[in-house]
C-alpha cells in the first residue's frame, strides 16, 4: 500500500513521503500525516526475533513507501552503528519491576538520537529521489536537545547546511557546549535573548515567508526541518516503542497480545505521538501517560479540553519540556477532529490569535487512551533521590518527572499494566540537577568533577559525548535578539 501525506490544515494534494521529508512543514503551515494508517506485516512475535535494526525497518516501510528496500535499509545501517555506544540500540532497564527504555546511548546522550541519527540520510536520499539541485538548509529551535543531535547528524554532509537557534539562558551547561563545540563548517548555532517558544516561533514565521523561500532559491538553497515536525523524525520514533514491546515478549515479561502502558515526559509532544502510532499500527496499549514539568500546559489540557500557552513560562531542571506551544500536538487535534483539515486550522488560528483553544466534548471522549500528570521541581530531584537510594539507578530530570507522574498514576488507579517510561536523556547530560537532588553538598563542585563523580556514584562509564566536550573550544559564539534570526542565517549563508 502506497502512502502519501496530506497537511493537517487544508485539503491540498497529498505529496510522497520523501517529499514530505524535504519540506518538512506543508506550504499552508500544517503538519504532514499519512492519508493512511498502515499496520505491521509482520507479528508482534516474529518481530521479537529481530534486532533493532531489523524492527526499525519493518516500522519505516510501512510509512516511507517511496523509499527502495535497499535505500531504506542502507540509511538505517548508517544511522544505528558505532555511533551508539551498545549494539541493542535502546535497552530495556527492569527497575523495582518498572521498565525504563534507555534511549540515550547515541552520539549526544539524548533521545533525540534515535531520530536524527537517521534523519540526515533520509534527507539526502530524499534529495536524490526528487532531484534537488538546492543545497537543503536545515532551520531547527531547540529546547537543549534536539540541537546537538541534528548538529551531529548533519555536520559535513555534503549538500546540507544546519542553523540552530536556542534560548541562551535556556539550555543546561553541558547541552550549551554541546553545541557551541559542535564541529563541522556547514554547522551555524545562535544563542537568542528569549525562551524556546520565541526561537520555535521565529524559526516557524521564517519557514512560513514565500518571499524569505525565493530569495534562498536564488541563491541555491532551499530550507527544511530536523525538529519533531518532520516526519522523517516521527516515524523511526515509533520503532523503539515497537521494539520495547517485543523485547519484553521475548524475555517472557509479557504475554502475547498482552497490553502495556507507556509513560513520556513531553515537551513537543512528538515522542507520545510516536507511542500513539506504536498503538495504532498494532502495538497494545492500555494507557499512554503524558508526564509534564512544571510548565504543566499538556497536563492541563488533558484536563480541561482547552489549551492555554497564556501563562507564565517557567525555567525548570527539565530544560528540553519548557515549551508552552506542543506544536506535535495539532496532528492529534486533526485526528481527533476526523481529519477535518478545515476544523484543526481553526483552532490553530485561534491558538495563533488567542493563545488558546477548546476542543468539543466529541474530541475529548476521543482521548480516552491518554493520562496527564506533572511534576513539580521538588519532586522531580525526591524522585531522582529516592530511585537512586532505593536501587542504585540513576536517572536524568525528564526520566524523573516520568517516573514520578507514574508513580502518582499508579497510585491514584491502581493500574498494575506491565509499563514503560521512556528515559529521553542521560544522567551525564543534567550532571548537576542529579547530584544534588542526591545530595545538596555537590552543588558547591564544578561541572565536569560533578560528571567523574556521577560516574563513581552510578558506576557507569562516562560516556564518549561528554569526555569529547571537556576540553573543545568554543566555535559558536553568536547570540542575536529574537527579531533578528532570520539576519543572521542570511549572514552564514552570504546572503545580502
Amino acid at each position: 500500500m502506497e502512502i502519501k501525506y496530506k497537511s493537517t490544515r487544508s485539503d491540498s494534494a497529498p505529496i510522497t513521503a520523501s517529499q514530505a521529508i524535504l519540506k518538512g512543514l506543508a506550504d499552508d503551515g500544517g503538519l504532514f500525516l499519512p492519508t493512511a494508517v498502515p499496520t505491521l506485516e509482520k507479528s508482534l512475535k516474529e518481530l521479537s526475533e529481530l534486532d533493532y535494526r531489523g524492527i526499525a525497518y519493518e516500522v519505516m516501510k510501512l510509512f516511507f513507501t517511496d523509499f527502495t528496500e535497499e535505500e531504506l535499509k542502507a540509511c538505517i545501517a548508517n544511522a544505528y552503528d558505532e555511533k551508539f555506544d551498545t549494539d541493542v540500540i535502546a535497552p530495556l532497564s527492569d527497575v523495582q519491576g518498572t521498565y525504563f527504555l534507555e534511549l540515550f546511548h547515541g552520539a549526544t546522550i539524548a533521545f533525540k538520537d534515535m531520530a536524527l541519527s537517521i534523519l540526515p540520510h533520509l534527507m539526502t536520499t530524499a534529495a536524490k529521489k526528487n532531484h534537488v539541485t538546492n543545497d537543503i538548509v536545515i532551520l531547527t529551535a531547540t529546547s537543549g536537545d534536539t540541537g546537538k543531535a541534528a548538529l551531529a547528524g548533519f555536520a559535513d554532509v555534503k549538500g546540507t547546511k544546519i542553523v540552530v537557534f536556542y534560548p541562551k539562558n535556556g539550555v543546561s551547561p553541558i547541552q550549551e557546549k554541546q553545541m557551541v563545540t559542535q564541529k563541522g563548517d556547514n554547522t551555524f548555532v545562535v544563542g537568542i535573548h528569549g525562551n524556546f517558544d520565541d526561537a520555535q516561533t521565529g524559526v516557524k514565521k521564517i519557514f512560513g515567508d514565500k518571499a524569505v523561500a525565493e530569495k534562498l532559491d536564488k541563491a541555491g538553497f532551499q530550507f527544511s526541518s530536523a525538529n519533531s515536525i518532520n516526519i522523517g523524525r516521527l516515524f523511526p520514533q515509533v520503532a523503539y516503542y515497537v521494539y520495547a514491546y517485543c523485547m519484553l515478549l521475548k524475555e517472557g515479561k509479557i504475554a502475547d497480545g498482552e497490553p502495556v502502558n507507556f509513560t513520556v515526559p513531553t515537551g513537543n509532544f512528538g515522542n507520545i505521538l510516536a507511542a500513539y502510532y506504536a498503538n495504532k499500527i498494532g502495538v497494545p496499549v492500555h494507557k499512554l501517560i503524558c508526564a509534564s514539568n512544571d510548565n504543566k500546559v499538556l497536563f492541563d489540557f488533558f484536563e480541561s479540553g482547552t489549551y492555554d500557552k497564556n501563562r507564565d513560562f517557567i525555567l525548570t531542571t527539565s530544560p528540553s519540556m519548557d515549551i508552552l506551544i506542543s506544536s506535535n500536538l495539532e496532528r492529534l487535534i486533526y485526528l481527533i477532529a476526523g481529519e477535518d483539515a478545515k476544523a484543526n486550522a481553526a483552532l490553530m488560528t485561534q491558538l495563533s490569535q488567542e493563545g488558546k483553544y477548546t476542543i468539543t466534548d466529541r474530541m475529548k471522549e476521543a482521548l480516552a487512551m491518554f493520562e496527564a500528570g506533572y511534576s513539580t521541581e521538588k519532586e522531580t530531584a525526591s524522585k531522582i533521590k529516592s530511585l537512586y537510594e532505593d536501587t542504585g539507578y540513576v536517572i536524568d530530570p525528564h526520566t524523573a518527572v516520568a517516573a514520578f507522574v507514574y508513580d502518582a498514576y499508579k497510585k491514584r488507579t491502581g493500574d498494575t499494566t506491565k509499563t514503560i517510561i521512556a528515559s529521553t536523556a542521560s544522567p551525564f547530560k543534567f550532571t548537576r540537577s542529579v547530584m544534588t537532588a542526591i545530595d545538596a553538598k555537590y552543588d558547591a563542585m564544578e561541572d565536569f568533577a560533578l560528571v567523574d563523580e556521577l560516574s563513581a556514584l552510578s558506576n557507569v562509564t562516562v560516556p564518549r559525548a561528554i569526555e569529547e566536550i571537556r576540553t573543545a573550544p568554543v566555535r559558536h559564539d553568536h547570540v542575536c535578539e529574537k527579531g533578528e534570526m532570520l539576519k543572521e542565517i542570511y549572514g552564514f549563508l552570504g546572503i545580502s
